[in-house]
């Protein structure tokens, strides 16, 4: 019952919402450099970020002046390596200790396995070393990404003109209340 209520009070407040603008009067035409944080707007600095990051995972972060995020990058796409060295060495000694059992010359260090036990590790640890190959690539990918919207969004003006606040208006037919948010932006 609570469940319904909620429900109820949320479609009640989102469809009696309205949003509503302030129109300018003044018949200004509205610039790009009006979001634009200084005069020295650089259309290529997100390739620039983007292109450092390929070159060396964290180096975009460092020309977007992001050092926080480095050691973020580092530590995500050194696990997934690290993982993905561990998993292959893994997988290759339990390949090996099948490979030397099956040829008749039984590593005594499996001997407590049997053969299908090696088989069974060999997949889990080659299925193991494929997703951390691809959590490394997939770090990698998101640094790149990351350095690029970083370096596009850092250019732009987000300050106190821009503001989001609920307005209760009278409705013009009926005189109810209508509850509402509104968007101002001052230019």
């Amino acid at each position: 019952m609570n469940k319904i209520i909620s429900i109820g009070l949320l479609l009640f407040l989102f469809g009696s919402a309205s949003l509503f603008a302030q129109a300018k009067t003044d018949d200004a035409v509205l610039k790009p450099k009006d979001t634009i944080k200084s005069d020295k707007y650089d259309p290529l600095t997100p390739a620039k970020a983007a292109f450092y990051s390929a070159i060396l995972p964290g180096l975009g972060q460092a020309y977007n002046k992001k050092y926080w995020k480095i050691p973020i990058v580092y530590g995500a796409i050194g696990t997934s390596v690290y993982l993905y060295i561990d998993n292959t060495k893994l997988y290759n000694q339990y390949r090996d200790a099948y490979k030397s059992r099956l040829a008749g010359n039984p590593d005594p260090a499996y001997d407590y396995l049997s053969n299908e036990q090696l088989i069974n590790a060999q997949d889990i640890y080659k299925r193991n070393a494929s997703l951390s190959a691809l959590f490394a690539l997939g770090f990698y990918v998101l640094n790149i990404i990351d350095a690029n919207v970083d370096a596009a969004l850092i250019q732009f003006n987000v300050n106190e003109n821009l503001s989001l606040r609920p307005e209760f208006n009278p409705d013009a037919v009926t005189l109810k209340s209508n509850l509402g948010l509104t968007l101002n932006y001052r230019f």
